[in-house]
């Protein structure tokens, strides 16, 4: 929509002017307003494609305007908030009352025409209907002003431009799959599929049909042409499936049913992989689909960045599940900085979203986040001992997993079935597992 019409609404003519004369430049129509007023005056009568609408003007500020436009009959059309004193609660107060993004002054160029272009696409007091690359990526990667966050990302820009295989590492739950989507986004395959399986869910019976497709049905390597196929945990993968993938990687090409010779894989194949997991691996498969790695590291690593992660979880939290928001003062902030995150990025959105939940009250306690931060007290084993990060990693990592299973299985009634289906893996190898584990799972 390069001739859409757009109100600015602002109080400050140098930025008025300033977003006048980028958006002009793109091909955009502008329309501009200096208070509540105009602004009133211009949405009844120009109808706008979109607003950009600022907060603090002096007569009624930007919250208090997007809430009667919504009350009267609804936004008519997609509103983006902008400040240059924003907080999460005004964030989420926007979010609430429709705005489809927020963003924060000074703005850059590229900031304003990726946001401009991708609330074009959303639908009034929606979501976005397609997001671009770049607001793909900025909603699911973690956030944060650390070094060591900013030269993962670089890091994982780099590989991006390239079209070889890529091998990601990290700890469970450090976002390694995030990571992959931020590769593919910013890749010139971003306009194709994503597509993530689960290793595990690959076995030998069933696993390299699932890959290039049986019948009628196209496989995961057929969906993902032009794209992107993440496996995910490339270490659970059964030797048959292993053994497929080494020639697919290395000769770029499988052959469908039905079909008399090969076909070229379009797909750019991602997996991910526990740091240290490489016993269940062929050795020549671990080196194919590592010609390029990314390693992401453990949230306690960089942990100073625990604020801004926050703020970015309970506003999707909030704005995705309607959860209630809440402030996390700054003891919660601090405690939460000190604290070891040994499940890492998926452990600290759990526990915000249980903190949400949990309790009404505007702010969490440090009482609270204490009590949130224990260990079980029901009788079953905790499911993080407090002595884990003394072992080695292996150890470890079966420490967590026959505590994690043995959990699950209690949740699950003891239903080995309900388990396959509840932790997104294989019976077969589930079973295995368990036994490898010491798990008692009687006869189920």
């Amino acid at each position: 929509m390069s001739n859409a019409s757009i109100l600015v609404v602002d109080d400050e003519l140098g930025i008025r002017s300033t977003i006048h004369d980028i958006l002009t430049d793109e091909g955009y129509r502008v329309e501009m307003a200096a208070d509540a007023g105009e602004a009133r005056t211009h949405y009844r009568s120009d109808s706008p494609d979109l607003v950009l609408l600022d907060i603090w003007m002096p007569d009624t500020d930007g919250i208090s305007l997007l809430k009667e436009w919504s009350e009267n009959d609804g936004l008519k059309c997609p509103v983006v908030i902008m400040s240059g004193h924003g907080t999460v609660e005004t964030a989420v107060e926007a979010t609430r009352l429709g705005a489809v993004d927020f963003i924060e002054k000074p703005l850059s160029l590229e900031q304003l025409l990726s946001t401009v272009a991708t609330a074009l696409t959303s639908s009034p007091g929606g979501s976005v209907a397609a997001a671009s690359p770049v607001a793909r990526s900025s909603m699911t990667l973690p956030l944060g002003k650390s070094a060591l966050l900013k030269q993962t990302c670089e890091q994982a820009r780099q590989i991006a431009a390239r079209q070889t295989p890529v091998l990601i590492t990290g700890e469970p739950g450090a976002g390694r799959d995030l990571f992959g989507q931020y590769i593919h986004s910013e890749s010139d395959r971003a306009a194709g599929p994503f597509v993530l399986v689960n290793g595990a869910s690959l076995t030998d019976s069933s696993g390299v049909d699932q890959l290039i497709g049986h019948g009628n049905n196209d496989g995961l390597l057929q969906r993902a042409a032009g794209g992107t196929l993440f496996i995910n945990e490339l270490q659970e993968l059964s030797p048959g499936v292993q053994s497929f993938l080494v020639g697919v990687v290395e000769q770029g090409v499988f052959t469908p049913p039905g079909k008399t010779g090969p076909e070229a894989c379009t797909a750019r194949l991602m997996a991910s992989v526990q740091r240290t997991v490489t016993e269940n691996l062929r050795a020549d498969l671990l080196a194919a689909m590592g010609v390029m790695q990314l390693s992401v590291p453990p949230l306690r690593d960089y942990a100073e960045d625990i604020p801004e992660l926050l703020r970015q979880y309970v506003h999707a939290l909030v704005s995705e599940e309607g959860l209630p928001y809440r402030r996390f003062g700054v003891p919660v902030q601090n405690r939460l900085r000190n604290y070891p995150w040994p499940g890492n990025l998926r452990e600290l959105k759990n526990l915000v979203r249980r903190l949400l939940i949990e309790n009404a009250a505007p702010e969490v306690s440090l009482r609270e986040l204490e009590k949130a931060l224990e260990p079980a007290v029901d009788g079953s084993e905790a499911l993080i001992k407090q002595d884990i990060l003394g072992l080695p990693m292996r150890e470890a990592r079966e420490e967590f997993e026959r505590a994690y299973l043995t959990r699950q299985l209690a949740l699950c009634g003891g239903k080995v079935g309900k388990l396959a289906e509840r932790v997104g893996m294989e019976r077969t190898h589930l079973y295995r597992k368990l036994r490898a584990l010491g798990v008692d799972f009687g006869q189920s």
